[in-house]
């Protein structure tokens, strides 16, 4: 994504028609929804300037701990989580009436720590809603990352034999749909990630094998999604955990 928003023409991978236009007609006002470790560096080091939500030209949602008003003034969630979540709400009702293009660089919506944390790709769900409510099109938000094809394109690149490439992930959402979507193989990581809750339960409650369970969770998400045929997930192999 820093590559993108540097306008880098070497970047071997799919673009984002309304970056590359607000490159091109100079308009690189951002407003960040930040990590809190050097949100400002990452925007300037890459040619844009922090601003306001009303002067944005584009949000950039790159963590859910800070939010930077672009005049020095950050609200942490970790300092004031019910401040953080008022401005929030104020940000993205803004945005979506002002019609602010958003980027997302880590579309991972939760963390695989306790009680799954949100991450950046909730914000995009919600600026999304948003948008859907007021009427407009949902192509305002652009996620970079897993499942999204720019890092594979990126990843494979100089490779001739994607046969000899596999995905290892826990989310099912971002990991295991990516690998599959780019055709190939894939190693779900289970008791590490953030599905080892739900797979436990039904061990423990509906007392199942492992592989059972891994069978009805991937299930459960396939019919979430609406998923039909050869769309529905069945990763190549399953591990408990990720070790060497």
């Amino acid at each position: 994504s820093h590559r993108m928003l540097s306008g880098d023409k070497t970047l071997k991978c799919s673009t984002w028609n309304i970056l590359d236009n607000l490159i091109q007609q100079n308009k690189k006002n951002v407003f960040v929804l930040g990590s809190g470790d050097n949100d400002e560096e990452y925007c300037t080091s890459c040619g844009w300037n922090l601003s306001s939500i009303d002067d944005a030209d584009l949000i950039i949602a790159r963590g859910t701990f800070t939010i930077n008003d672009g005049s020095g003034n950050i609200i942490s969630k970790n300092d004031d989580e019910e401040a953080y979540f008022k401005a929030l709400e104020d940000v993205l009702d803004k945005a979506s009436k002002r019609q602010v293009p958003m980027l997302v660089t880590n579309p991972d919506k939760v963390r695989p720590d306790k009680d799954l944390p949100p991450m950046p790709g909730a914000i995009g769900d919600a600026y999304e809603k948003n948008l859907s409510s007021a009427g407009l099109d949902n192509s305002l938000v652009k996620r970079i990352g897993k499942p999204y094809p720019e890092v594979y394109e990126l990843a494979m690149n100089d490779c001739d034999d994607t046969s000899s490439v596999i995905m290892v992930g826990d989310a099912l959402e971002t990991d295991i749909s990516g690998g599959k979507w780019s055709n190939i193989d894939s190693v779900w990581v289970v008791n590490d990630g953030i599905h080892s809750a739900r797979v436990e339960e039904l061990m423990k409650d509906d007392n199942v094998s492992f592989e059972d369970s891994l069978n009805v969770v991937l299930k459960d998400f396939s019919d979430m999604k609406g998923y039909k045929g050869d769309d529905r997930l069945c990763p190549t192999f399953a591990a408990k955990h990720f070790r060497w």
